[in-house]
């Protein structure tokens, strides 16, 4: 399945903790916006590029009443001492490591030969439908400039 087929379906449910050991659910979510920002690994120079981004420019989603939200199957306690170390004090960095990749396999998004998940963004919008996904190279850093343009258009 190509990303593009999850628009205009509804987002899988999920419940997985942040950084800091909080739970974070779309259900908890609902009437906002949510960006889920897929990353492969922390402690990675273009993961950190990709979550620097969405901390660097978290008042604009605020803006745009969007939730970002960084997510990889790295466990809750690298997600924290990553956080710590790149200074990300706003953006929650959510962990999908137990049940392994789960988010990123309900989404179609998981790669079973490396064990962690595509770099991708995924939009949702406040009735919790998929609105826009993309998938990029592994190797590239996302580009916020479209992330935006997507947000304004739904």
């Amino acid at each position: 399945m190509t990303i593009e087929k999850l628009i205009n379906s509804e987002a899988p449910q999920f419940n997985l903790k942040d950084q800091d050991g909080n739970n974070v659910s779309l259900s908890d979510l609902k009437g906002q916006k949510v960006l889920l920002s897929f990353h492969p690994l922390a402690w990675t120079g273009i993961c950190q590029t990709q979550m620097e981004d969405l901390e660097g420019h978290y008042s604009l989603f605020e803006e745009y009443d969007t939730v970002p939200l960084g997510v990889s199957v790295d466990a809750t306690p690298c997600k924290k001492a990553w956080a710590k170390e790149i200074d990300i004090t706003n953006l929650k960095m959510l962990s999908d490591f137990w049940p392994h990749g789960a988010l990123a396999k309900n989404l179609g998004i998981f790669r079973d030969e490396d064990g962690f998940s595509e770099r991708a963004n995924i939009l949702i919008d406040q009735s919790g439908k998929i609105v826009w996904a993309k998938k990029y190279e592994i190797d590239d850093v996302p580009d916020l400039e479209e992330v935006f343009e997507a947000i304004k258009n739904h």
